[in-house]
């Protein structure tokens, strides 16, 4: 499935979880405290803003935020928060849209580079941050690590999480890198709703070469936007690159 068919009203309509999830005080407080410390007296770019999750609290903060997005629905979404003006978005791909003026930041959060399923993509949205930004600025991805070593020879798939009336499961392509996250929600009775979003995984390692190819340095990488240790046990980590 193409991705703006992916984020279609419905996903818009139920992709907000206030209070919780990645929409809980400790996964969003230091996340927009990191990225308002990184954007300084800067405005900010957001590759994929989605519904603004991020964008509008860190708007709220002072930063000047603009954002690109894809999915109409989800735009629409973000405009029940913030008008056009406090929030300004593009509408178009992360890899090749662009966005008027320079940035001293360009982020892109919750694992989303991903949803560019070539490599190519992903090289080319490195450039697109890189396109956007004034000297020295600075470009953040924020990404899991990928889990193949629960992934036993033969088997395809990893169940990720599990709890009552929710089981998240991803199955895996290694030849291509693509995995497909499968998350199934149920009640009580028979009947259970299947929402799937494809991805192509990237290692930290890649994603410095594609970095390096768009001109940037790796600056540091954390294993959560709080600076925790990056480490072989790390699930997934906080990158940023930074331009001359």
């Amino acid at each position: 499935m193409r991705q703006e068919e992916i984020w279609d009203t419905e996903a818009a309509r139920h992709y907000d979880t206030p209070g919780e999830g990645m929409f809980a005080p400790e996964v969003l407080g230091p996340t927009v405290d990191r990225l308002a410390a990184l954007a300084g007296d800067g405005p900010a770019l957001e590759f994929a803003i989605g519904t603004g999750r991020v964008a509008v609290p860190l708007a709220a903060r002072g930063v000047p935020v603009t954002g690109i997005e894809l999915s109409a629905p989800m735009i629409a979404q973000l405009r029940t928060k913030v008008d056009a003006d406090t929030v300004p978005v593009v509408p178009g791909d992360m890899a090749t849209t662009v966005a008027p003026g320079e940035f001293s930041l360009v982020y892109l959060v919750f694992n989303t580079i991903a949803n560019l399923l070539t490599q190519a993509e992903q090289v080319a949205c490195f450039r697109n941050a890189a396109r956007h930004l004034a000297p020295g600025g600075r470009f953040v991805v924020e990404l899991w690590v990928p889990e193949l070593r629960k992934l036993p020879p033969g088997q395809q798939a990893v169940v990720w999480h599990s709890e009552p009336g929710y089981v998240g499961l991803d199955t895996y392509d290694v030849l291509t890198q693509h995995v497909v996250s499968h998350h199934f929600r149920f009640g009580d009775g028979r009947q259970a709703e299947l929402f799937r979003t494809p991805h192509r995984y990237v290692w930290p390692a890649e994603l410095d070469l594609m970095g390096q190819l768009a001109g940037f340095t790796l600056e540091s990488r954390h294993a959560d936007w709080a600076g925790g240790e990056f480490t072989a046990e790390s699930r997934s980590h906080v990158s940023v690159y930074r331009l001359p």
